[in-house]
C-alpha cells in the first residue's frame, strides 16, 4: 500500500535520489515497481473480501471501515486495469512503429 502512496506523493529530488541508490536497469527498477504494485492491490483487494466476508457473516465491528475498505480496493483496481491498457497500448504503438 505505501508504494502506490509514494508514487503520487513522490517529489522529482526523491525519484532522483531512488534513481541514484539502485544499480538496477531502468527496465528492471520498472519491473520491480509493478511487481511491488500489483502486491499492494493484492494485499488490498484480500482486506476487502475479509471485510466483505465479516459483513455476510454479520460480524464487522465497524462498518464505516468496511466500506471504506471495498471503496479501496475497488479504486485501487481500477487504477492498475487503467495502467495496463496504458502499458498494453503502449505496447502495441511501438509495435506498429516502422524501422
Amino acid at each position: 500500500m505505501n508504494n502506490i502512496n509514494n508514487i503520487s506523493g513522490a517529489s522529482t529530488a526523491d525519484l532522483l535520489k531512488q534513481k541514484g541508490s539502485t544499480e538496477k536497469t531502468g527496465g528492471e527498477a520498472f519491473a520491480q515497481q509493478l511487481k511491488s504494485a500489483l502486491n499492494e492491490v493484492n494485499d488490498i483487494q484480500k482486506e476487502s473480501e475479509k471485510a466483505i466476508a465479516d459483513l455476510a457473516t454479520g460480524q464487522v465491528k465497524d462498518l464505516h471501515q468496511a466500506a471504506l475498505a471495498i471503496g479501496k480496493a475497488e479504486t485501487s483496481m481500477k487504477l492498475m486495469l487503467e495502467i495496463r491498457n496504458k502499458a498494453l497500448n503502449a505496447y502495441k504503438e511501438i509495435g506498429r512503429t516502422q524501422l
